[in-house]
């Protein structure tokens, strides 16, 4: 059957909005707020004297970027990759590797970052795309842990030790050696990111990928052609992963193997599901949930008897994965996703 033109796509009825990612009528609350709080951070901040939270809120929104990215091909696209961190170890090391060679333009960072992660991303979608299910996940994983040991094997660049950058970016009257400055970047980035991903989601091309991940045959039998959507799904995933990474590289100023591992995709992936699998807002609260949790009960001291704090700062990741079964349990839909659902109900 003849692949579908353009005129047959605009034939198509209006897709009706996935759960959460609407910003229309009462939906656009949470995203205001949401817009808000990420942007009075450094304010408050200053005026608390807490400069701290700058660095801290910024890694919550890089995270935050990586698991929107990531949220493309899982929530709408019904792919479960585990290997996302790799894009966002190619986009820390193109920053990297181009600094180490005495190349500090941030426009040549970013633009060196994307073509090598649209590279590696199209060439590892077309051999992943051609199985599904736990064989999917586990090539995606495989692919990633090459990447990884690849980087380790670098020696010039640290190897497994990684390397330190000399300087941020330069991104000419665009300062981002300031630590505000960098927070801002971040934050336009993001917002830009739930921009394009809440019209990739609403348009024919995002319909399109939904019919996909519901039933992938009944599509093909349409005439849709399921893989370039679902690979195209894919390379756009990675390259958010990818700017993430280059931000990620320019925060801490390093480098290093580690921001491949697979742990660093199972994080990405539980984000995604914490905040809520499918919405447009749940990665950026899952990852922003996530790493406060994370960093409270790491370093919370509450004063308990007996030797009590010492063991909760020991024994945090056990406290952690508890309250993530119990939202796993509770919330079905995750923190932000059982919220949408609750006021679908309510508005139907």
């Amino acid at each position: 059957m003849a692949e579908p033109n353009a005129s047959t796509l605009k034939g198509l009825p209006a897709p009706r909005r996935p759960l959460g990612t609407g910003i229309v009528g009462k939906r656009w609350l949470p995203f205001a707020l949401v817009f808000a709080l990420l942007g009075a951070v450094p304010i408050a901040a200053s005026l608390a004297g807490e400069s701290f939270y700058v660095s801290l809120v910024s890694r919550m929104m890089i995270y935050a970027l990586a698991a929107v990215g990531l949220n493309l091909v899982v929530g709408y696209g019904g792919l479960v990759s585990f290997g996302h961190a790799m894009y966002l170890g190619i986009g820390a090391y193109a920053v990297g590797i181009l600094s180490y060679h005495g190349i500090g333009n941030g426009y040549v960072h970013v633009a060196a970052a994307l073509a090598a992660g649209a590279l590696v991303a199209t060439l590892v979608g077309l051999v992943c795309l051609r199985v599904s299910g736990v064989a999917f996940i586990m090539i995606t994983l495989a692919f990633a842990q090459m990447l990884y040991f690849l980087a380790v094997s670098l020696k010039t660049y640290g190897g497994d030790d990684g390397y330190a950058l000399p300087a941020r970016s330069d991104f000419g009257f665009i300062d981002i050696g300031q630590a505000t400055v960098l927070y801002y970047v971040v934050f336009i980035v993001l917002m830009l990111a739930l921009f394009a991903t809440s019209r990739l989601v609403h348009s024919r091309f995002g319909m399109a990928l939904r019919g996909c991940k519901s039933n992938e045959r009944r599509m093909r039998a349409l005439g849709f052609p399921a893989q370039r959507f679902k690979l195209m799904a894919y390379v756009a995933s990675a390259l958010v992963c990818v700017l993430a990474g280059v931000l990620l590289a320019n925060l801490t100023r390093f480098v290093s193997p580690s921001y491949m591992q697979w742990s660093v995709s199972g994080e990405l992936l539980i984000m995604v599901v914490f905040g809520g699998v499918g919405t447009l807002l749940g990665p950026v609260v899952g990852a922003v949930a996530w790493l406060a949790l994370e960093e409270l009960l790491s370093s919370t001291a509450l004063g308990l008897p007996w030797g009590g704090d010492e063991f909760l700062r020991e024994h945090w990741l056990g406290l952690l994965g508890i309250f993530v079964v119990l939202v796993a349990l509770k919330l079905k839909d995750g923190l932000y996703g059982s919220l949408a659902a609750r006021d679908e109900e309510e508005g139907a």
